[in-house]
């Protein structure tokens, strides 16, 4: 469905200084939506999906041809899950830096593109090595961020949900997309406990330990979907944004601790 873009149209020009400055657009000025204006001085090329909609700046057309296709993708995915229409803002700066600049964080090192605010924020050259799957995944994953927020959840919940989603129609084998947590169950070593959020700091000490963080909290959104239900998961989402994880996993009969242990013999049964 996604390579069935029913209205992709790369908008010739500029976005003007007006948008900057919060000026009225001219009457054939594309209508910009709030999160994508005023992004640089310079201006920038919009280019629209079936859903999507992308910024970008001193970016080829054709890459933001395909982020608009593959965030139309990610949009239905997103939806699916959660039940309602997605509408993407995604922004492609000219590099990592400038990526870092609109996100507001000193580096965005390791990653390939960020949630901020009501949108996604591509990091260029990392999205670039990223093959196709793994550019939907991000995608898809940084999308959850944006539309199921992140407040008051911890981040197993948070980033385990995100790749929950991303995941969730991509096809690949849970041991190709946990294969870092796949080595270390192989060698006798199961996580102790779900991971904190130490885990997802980058360590230059340990590269895969990140990896492994991020396939922690995924299989432990997994196991959850698997047991009682993705209706369930997206309503213990919810519920731990609203009242803490706690509760939200009272209401199915579950405390952390019993997770984490069941959900340490779900990753043995699936990896070793």
């Amino acid at each position: 469905m996604s390579e069935q873009v029913s209205r992709r149209a790369a908008v010739t020009g500029l976005l003007l200084l007006a948008f900057a400055s919060g000026g009225a657009p001219a009457a054939d000025a594309p209508i910009v939506p709030p999160g994508l204006r005023g992004l640089w001085p310079d201006g920038a090329v919009m280019t629209r999906g079936s859903r999507s909609t992308v910024a970008g700046h001193r970016t080829d057309p054709a890459v933001l041809a395909e982020v608009a296709r593959r965030a139309d993708t990610a949009a239905l995915r997103v939806s699916a899950v959660l039940g309602r229409p997605v509408r993407p803002l995604v922004v492609v700066p000219a590099s990592a830096r400038e990526a870092a600049a609109l996100a507001g964080a000193a580096r965005l090192d390791g990653l390939a593109a960020v949630a901020d605010g009501g949108r996604v924020i591509v990091v260029p050259d990392a999205f670039a090595t990223l093959n196709p799957i793994g550019k939907d995944v991000v995608l898809a994953h940084e999308l959850t961020h944006v539309v199921a927020g992140t407040d008051g959840v911890p981040p197993w919940l948070r980033e385990g949900f995100a790749d929950y989603v991303g995941y969730r129609d991509a096809g690949l084998p849970v041991a190709t997309a946990a294969a870092e947590l796949a080595a270390e169950v192989r060698a006798g070593r199961l996580p102790s406990a779900l991971p904190g959020p130490a885990a997802f700091a980058a360590d230059g000490r340990d590269p895969g330990r990140l990896a492994r963080a991020y396939q922690e909290a995924w299989l432990a959104c997994r196991f959850l979907a698997d047991r009682f239900g993705e209706a369930t998961l997206v309503r213990l989402y919810r519920e731990a944004r609203a009242g803490g994880v706690e509760e939200a996993l009272a209401a199915v009969g579950l405390s952390v601790a019993t997770l984490a242990e069941r959900w340490r013999a779900y990753v043995r049964d699936l990896l070793v």
